[in-house]
């Protein structure tokens, strides 16, 4: 499965972009065409807030950014007491390598590297038609505080402390 979890390099851009469009149009994936953009995924690796899962083969497998987007930070549904709160945003895993626990090792991962970077909370949106994902953040207890319509999408709004989880919970 992981072999490692890693900032993807600029040498990686090509494969992570195609790991990205490959997920466009599969069930529940709210991204189409027009997102992410190139641009998207270049300023993550510039700003050191794209990683990347690679397998024993160094294949890279899955990726997702630490974001940083101000109408998502804005949303009055966030509790207060976990900022600083890090967004998590972009969670991909190729296809081949769905329904073995992935995203969860990338969540707990990213859990780790925002509490590193001084955050108290993790935050995140779902689309509500993403029963994939949302299966997979019910294992990990985060609490749905609310619900967005952004970008012309309905999301779920999910938190979580980061003080209350560690690797491997």
């Amino acid at each position: 499965m992981i072999s490692e979890i890693t900032l993807v390099r600029q040498e990686d851009f090509e494969t992570v972009m195609n790991l990205y469009r490959a997920a466009v149009g599969e069930e529940g994936c709210a991204w189409n065409e027009d997102y992410p953009t190139e641009e998207d995924i270049r300023r993550d690796i510039e700003r050191d807030a794209l990683f990347c899962a690679r397998n024993k083969d160094g294949e890279i497998i899955s990726a997702f950014a630490i974001d940083s987007d101000a109408e998502v930070d804005g949303l009055p549904c966030w509790t207060p007491a976990l900022a600083p709160a890090g967004e998590i945003a972009r969670l991909v895993v190729g296809r081949k390598w769905q329904n073995q626990g992935i995203a969860r090792q990338m969540l707990l991962y990213a859990m780790d590297e925002l509490r590193r970077r001084g955050c108290k909370g993790i935050h995140f949106l779902v689309s509500k038609t993403n029963e994939r994902a949302l299966r997979s953040y019910g294992r990990l207890d985060f609490d749905k505080v609310g619900e967005a319509d952004l970008y012309g999408l309905d999301w779920y709004c999910f938190e979580k402390s980061l003080s209350q989880c560690k690797t491997g919970d």
